[in-house]
């Protein structure tokens, strides 16, 4: 099991380190930590596992606000997620960008969550599996099943809304990703300690992405022991 946390827009390099004080897992669960940029080097120092919430295509250039998948090997990261659907959404990320940004930093030597989903409108109009197909064999066809590629289903409208995916739908979404690419697909959208259980013991869920309940060690430690039960 990989339980992934993304700590989106919180948490400076204090407060960081604080949460890793207080932060203890199970030994048998992958954890990984996405924490902003300006974290990561205090987050590393930790020893954890840690990836950046984003990543460039080019090692260098003209891309204010951008960093590269080499200056996140140097400064000790070792992914990086791509794709998030707040990335999408908010910022207009294409598929074509989160593939080039994908296989960048895999040929870097990072590993990489790419996260792929659906809106409410595009599953209640039962357009919910050609949209994966395309997310995902866009990711695919740059990448291909390479070995340090994780994928992330994340359905739009759970995320950040306490709306969940039933677990029926997790392992329908999740089966059909793997059909398409062979590689272990997390669920996210609304993964709190109540729930996590149910969602890991699916056939076809292989961990979990985290947001908000990833902020507070003890409710992240509980999901992260929720994954070892599983």
């Amino acid at each position: 099991m990989l339980i992934a946390g993304n700590w989106k827009m919180f948490k400076g390099p204090a407060e960081a380190r604080t949460f890793f004080d207080g932060f203890e897992a199970p030994a048998d669960v992958d954890v990984v930590f996405c924490p902003p940029y300006v974290s990561l080097g205090s987050a590393v120092e930790t020893g954890q596992t840690i990836y950046a919430q984003n990543v460039h295509w080019e090692p260098t250039g003209p891309y204010t606000g951008e960093i590269s998948p080499q200056m996140l090997v140097e400064l000790g990261v070792q992914g990086a997620l791509v794709g998030h659907s707040e990335r999408r959404q908010l910022f207009g990320e294409t598929d074509e960008m989160v593939a080039r940004r994908a296989r960048a930093a895999l040929e870097a030597g990072l590993g990489v969550i790419a996260c792929v989903g659906e809106t409410l409108e595009q599953r209640e109009s039962g357009d919910t599996e050609l949209v994966l197909k395309i997310q995902v064999e866009a990711i695919s066809f740059a990448a291909g099943a390479h070995e340090r590629l994780v994928i992330a289903y994340e359905p739009v409208w759970a995320i950040g809304t306490g709306k969940t995916a039933t677990p029926e739908m997790a392992e329908e979404a999740h089966a059909f990703i793997k059909g398409l690419l062979d590689r272990p697909v997390l669920y996210g959208g609304s993964v709190k300690p109540e729930n996590a259980a149910e969602l890991m013991s699916q056939t076809s869920v292989d961990g979990a992405l985290v947001g908000g309940a990833s902020l507070d060690p003890d409710s992240f430690a509980a999901i992260c022991w929720a994954a070892s039960t599983s």
